[in-house]
């Protein structure tokens, strides 16, 4: 089964990630001039973690095979 996001979607889910980049970017800088590179290491990682989880979730848990090998239920 294949998802496609209707026009809308993608805009609203568009703005979220430039949103959050651009908070992401801002704080980001504000750390690395504050010299705080505790601060600027865990919001690195924050984003970094997300990622991963992500790629977790679709790919390798039961829930992201069952999708992938046309199961359909999903459940995990």
């Amino acid at each position: 089964m294949e998802h496609r996001f209707s026009p809308g979607q993608r805009a609203f889910f568009s703005g979220v990630v430039v949103w959050g980049v651009a908070w992401k970017a801002v704080s980001m800088w504000h750390a690395a001039r504050d010299g705080s590179k505790p601060w600027y290491t865990a919001l690195l990682l924050a984003n970094t973690a997300g990622i991963l989880d992500a790629i977790y979730i679709f790919r390798f848990s039961s829930w992201g095979r069952a999708r992938r090998s046309g199961d359909g239920t999903g459940s995990v």
